[in-house]
């Protein structure tokens, strides 16, 4: 059997049995696919281990990172071990590729006080009504107050809010759903933004549907709601990733002086929870890692605040 023609199987199980996110699938089928032009019409049985070396090296040579080439080996030897247990091959050709392990590299992080300053000028845009500005400071609130996923965010429907108990319930990585606390601040941004800001976002969409409709009067009417959704963009329509990270790269950039996206966000909330006494497992639950491991990473990001503060203040030092 031909390489591409077992990945498809692959793919769907990774998608509908192992609840992968799609952009790790997409990732993973792109993977296969360069693996697949390789090898050629080589019989799946016939792959060696010399195959997958050459082709990690090509890539290794083209200048991929080092991110991408583990992501890489990880893909092939997923997908082979998938392929000696369905009984498409008699032997595993990935037991022993290896590819470079990942850089460790420590999250940007803004202070507690930079933070802090663009909250308050993001307060200050809203306090002027402006529907987008009463947005753009609920997401940033939220973002910061929850520590939660760009992609969990734009997947927030109103259902999911709970403002009695200060939570909502997002669904992450692995279709797996968690509720998640948020601060005072978080609580007053969205609830200005949900009453003042969102029904006018709505009836902008109404009036895009209209517009449209009457433009075109053979087509059939479509729906002139925002549905659920509860961050809408300019024309009322539920908030993509991209929007996000493009007003977390505006906004928060100048502060931590680099390209920085959503994820800042996320990281500052990990650290700055554990800069304060929390728990490094209530941490892990908050931000949904399935591994402890994922989570110690901002407990490097403190130690490195704590030498710096040792280095400075100790008459010793």
């Amino acid at each position: 059997m031909l390489l591409l023609t077992a990945a498809d199987s692959y793919l769907t199980q990774l998608r509908d049995v192992r609840r992968l996110s799609a952009a790790t699938v997409r990732a993973y089928r792109s993977d296969l696919a360069d693996l697949a032009s390789v090898i050629g019409d080589l019989d799946l049985g016939e792959v060696t281990l010399e195959h997958l070396r050459e082709w990690l090296w090509a890539a290794t040579k083209r200048g991929d990172a080092r991110a991408t080439l583990a992501r890489r080996a990880a893909a092939v030897r997923g997908f082979f071990a998938w392929a000696l247990d369905s009984g498409l091959v008699e032997i595993d050709p990935s037991l022993r590729l290896v590819a470079p392990k990942r850089a460790k590299t420590l999250p940007k992080v803004a202070t507690a006080p930079a933070l802090a300053a663009v909250f308050d000028a993001l307060a200050t845009a809203a306090a002027e009504g402006d529907p987008v500005a009463l947005r753009d400071h609920a997401v940033l609130e939220l973002l910061y107050g929850s520590g939660v996923r760009v992609s969990e965010l734009c997947g927030l429907d109103t259902g999911d809010i709970d403002a009695l108990r200060r939570t909502i319930r997002v669904t992450g990585k692995g279709s797996k759903d968690r509720v998640v606390p948020f601060g005072g601040a978080a609580a007053r941004a969205l609830d200005a933004y949900l009453v003042r800001a969102r029904p006018v976002l709505v009836d902008r969409r109404v009036d895009a549907s209209v517009a449209a409709a009457s433009r075109d009067r053979a087509a059939p009417a479509r729906e002139a709601t925002a549905g659920d959704a509860v961050f809408l963009g300019v024309r009322g329509g539920r908030m993509g990733p991209r929007a996000v990270y493009d007003l977390v790269a505006r906004t928060l950039g100048p502060v931590v002086g680099a390209a920085v996206g959503p994820h800042a966000l996320r990281h500052s909330a990990a650290t700055h929870l554990l800069d304060g006494g929390a728990d490094l497992r209530a941490v892990q639950e908050l931000l949904g890692h399935a591994s402890l491991g994922t989570t110690q990473i901002y407990t490097h990001v403190s130690s490195e605040r704590l030498a710096a503060t040792y280095r400075l203040a100790h008459p010793r030092a």
